[in-house]
């Protein structure tokens, strides 16, 4: 199966998600500060959010809304269905967060999200800023209360996450060889306690060959790890699967650098692939796991 480019012209493309009722993928365009939709029945293309606040990661929610990560907002947002704008995440202990990059809803309504620098780092991807937050955190919104709680402080840089169909794990990718070349570039699993909101037992599930980094990661029904890879060397650039034991099954070469990746199509079979200035898509032989 053929991939195919079906959008291009952007300058940074990130976060795809796949909106089935509407049948339509919509993804940011971080330094053009707008988010794009990409429509899967006829293949036409327009922008569905300008300003974005230089929108990083987005999501989906069980109740079909667009969760978004903002740069220079530096927070994490809810478009509710008649369109209006609802803060989910701005602060954690009085102070603003950094710059939230990527999140995943659980199947409780509770939104997992990750907080790097990368979007206060300079002007070209949000605005530039000192960080208030002294780590690079990972974090909990508790879906009732609204409570932002840190559920892990020792990644370098924290980046795409994804859990396990069963959500029993939560993949969190580290991307902090951005920073230094003595830093990691893989992919840490940890055991979920989704009732408690916490996680436990972390191990490296995958390395990333250097220079290269991952930082979008999806799961198809089978636990199979779909994963973004780029940036340093361009034999590596393109989409790794993997088993969910971190076996290496294969890959997907894409002539520009991944930043992330979901699934979408009406069997959920079809592949979005943002690489840097193009939307990619290929038909796979397998189909997505239900949660975005």
């Amino acid at each position: 199966m053929a991939v195919e480019r079906v959008a291009t012209g952007f300058r940074w493309a990130e976060g795809p998600v796949y909106f089935p009722a509407g049948r339509y993928v919509l993804f940011s365009d971080i330094p053009n500060n707008r988010i794009m939709r990409f429509s899967e029945d006829d293949g036409h293309v327009s922008v569905y959010r300008h300003p974005s606040m230089n929108s990083n990661g987005n999501t989906i929610d069980r109740e079909g809304r667009l969760i978004t990560c903002e740069h220079s907002g530096r927070r994490v947002t809810r478009t509710e269905l008649d369109g209006s704008i609802t803060i989910i995440a701005d602060k954690y202990n009085g102070k603003r967060l950094n710059s939230p990059n990527d999140a995943v809803v659980a199947a409780d309504g509770s939104i997992w999200f990750c907080d790097p620098v990368y979007g206060i780092g300079g002007f070209y991807e949000g605005i530039k800023a000192e960080p208030e937050q002294e780590k690079r955190n990972v974090y909990r919104v508790d879906p009732k209360s609204g409570d932002i709680k840190m559920v892990v402080d020792d990644f370098v840089e924290p980046n795409g996450l994804c859990f396990s169909p069963d959500e029993k794990k939560l993949y969190i990718c580290d991307t902090g060889f951005t920073d230094g070349p003595d830093n990691p570039s893989h992919i840490r699993v940890f055991d979920v306690d989704l009732g408690a909101g916490k996680l436990s037992n972390s191990k490296v599930f995958a390395e990333i060959p250097k220079p290269s980094i991952t930082d979008g990661l999806r799961c198809d029904t089978a636990g199979r790890l779909w994963c973004s890879v780029g940036w340093g060397d361009p034999n590596e650039d393109g989409v790794r699967c993997y088993t969910a034991d971190g076996d290496l099954l294969g890959k997907i070469h894409i002539p520009e650098t991944v930043a992330n990746l979901c699934f979408g199509g009406m069997q959920r079979n079809r592949l979005y692939i943002c690489g840097s200035s193009s939307l990619y898509a290929v038909y796979t032989s397998v189909q997505g796991a239900l949660k975005p």
